[in-house]
């Protein structure tokens, strides 16, 4: 467990780098599963796999407020020394993870349907995509656990841990996919029992890296685990982190429907830009996990000064990559643009709104940076109730501005709810601070 200590610069980077660096990893699975599918030769496996994933990545992420709010309370528990809440925290993160991927197991059949209603598609690449998806849901328990793990992980600093199940489920992953889909000739089953496998392997890993709560007996000390007051907390934290970010998933949602009344092109050039908006956030993730984490001990130690140095010095270095991203924009984003369509007219269209995308990183900041600090500090509720402030400001933006500057206009919306999540969160900020005591 991390202990008691300055936070440095140093401690900072140890914290940020390695999940920068796994952050990293993830498009490269996708790289590969696309690829080996697409030695095949035909066009309804590629579609298949693309859809299946899509899918059971929408499903999964309903469960992703489990990581954030496992990473404030057990980084808390940490600062207050509490060695057995720690590890009944890993327990009860483990058993909703383990509960929600039975409950998809379940309701697999009416999820599926409802999927394909949404988002029709032909006969042959449907039923590729169900199979694909009938072997793959097996392994959800394992996989939303996981999100539970990498919460507690990252509560104990130990991001490295994090890089290592990343990199050993991607890596582990991949070889399945050469040796199911190139050698064995398994085709889209193939790709999905390689995930199968992949994710119930980095469940075991995981449970291996956080083998130092299984010494500590309150793990399955149940009365402790189920404790009403300590699952109403955690109840309370995930419902509010889980309302956040459907908010924010109907902001970007809505900006890639509103898109496509500008027509193709334009909604081609958006979805091309919104790659960098990715980066950013990949980029950025190291150092807001980092502001979980030491933001949520230093609020277990009831230690304002290490609370805001933590928010400080988090957001310098967050600070830092904003700029130097929006400087790689600036000079390589044309280039960054080629490399991802060859369609001239898209090509000319993206650079058109390439200035956003510049902006985007520096008006991003606070809203990434507060998302940290609130997380950690368990000061969910309020992150909810500025996602509604900033999510109606938003859609009054669009309102306004879509039917006069058109794609523009909805460029500029989306950058205002930016500056709104940063604003209002930090309107907020000084009475957080106030309350570590």
């Amino acid at each position: 467990m991390a202990e008691a200590a300055a936070i440095t610069h140093r401690r900072v980077l140890k914290i940020a780098v390695p999940i920068v660096l796994s952050n990293a990893t993830v498009p490269i699975l996708g790289v590969v599963d696309t690829g080996v599918v697409g030695q095949i030769g035909l066009a309804a496996p590629i579609g298949a796999v693309g859809i299946g994933a899509v899918v059971l990545s929408a499903l999964y992420w309903i469960f992703g407020f489990l990581r954030m709010g496992t990473v404030g309370l057990t980084a808390q528990a940490i600062g207050a020394g509490d060695k057995g809440e720690v590890a009944a925290l890993l327990s009860r993160a483990l058993l909703i993870g383990l509960g929600g991927g039975v409950a998809l197991i379940a309701l697999q059949v009416w999820l599926f349907a409802a999927a394909f209603a949404v988002a029709p598609a032909s006969p042959e690449v449907e039923s590729l995509a169900r199979d694909y998806m009938q072997i793959r849901i097996w392994s959800a328990p394992a996989a939303i656990a996981i999100f539970g793990i990498t919460g507690w992980l990252i509560a104990a600093e130990r991001t490295r841990a994090v890089l290592v199940l990343q990199l050993w489920m991607n890596g582990f992953n991949i070889l399945l996919d050469l040796w199911f889909v190139l050698g064995l000739d398994w085709g889209v089953s193939g790709v999905a029992f390689a995930t199968f496998l992949a994710e119930w392997s980095g469940f075991a890993v995981g449970l291996w890296l956080c083998r130092a709560a299984f010494r500590v007996p309150d793990w399955r000390n149940w009365a402790q685990v189920f404790d009403k007051v300590h699952l109403a907390r955690m109840a309370m934290v995930n419902r509010d982190i889980l309302i956040r970010s459907i908010l924010l998933e109907a902001i970007l949602l809505s900006f890639m429907f509103l898109g496509a009344d500008f027509g193709d092109t334009p909604l081609a050039a958006n979805q091309i830009l919104l790659q960098f908006l990715y980066i950013t956030a990949f980029g950025l993730d190291g150092f807001a996990f980092s502001a979980e984490a030491l933001v949520g001990q230093a609020m277990g130690r009831r230690r304002r000064d290490l609370f805001r140095r933590a928010a400080i010095v988090t957001s310098g270095w967050g600070l830092v990559i904003v700029v130097v991203l929006a400087m790689v924009f600036a000079v390589f984003g044309g280039l960054l643009i080629d490399l991802m369509t060859t369609a001239p007219l898209v090509r000319a269209e993206a650079r058109l709104y390439l200035p956003w995308m510049c902006l985007a990183p520096l008006i991003g900041l606070a809203a990434w940076m507060f998302d940290g600090i609130f997380i950690g500090a368990t000061a969910t509720r309020e992150m909810r109730n500025m996602m509604f402030i900033s999510a109606a400001v938003y859609f009054g933006a669009v309102f306004l501005l879509a039917p006069v500057f058109g794609n523009h206009g909805l460029w500029a919306a989306l950058m205002i709810s930016f500056a709104a999540r940063g604003v209002t969160l930090g309107l907020r900020y000084p009475s957080l601070e106030r309350s570590v005591v």
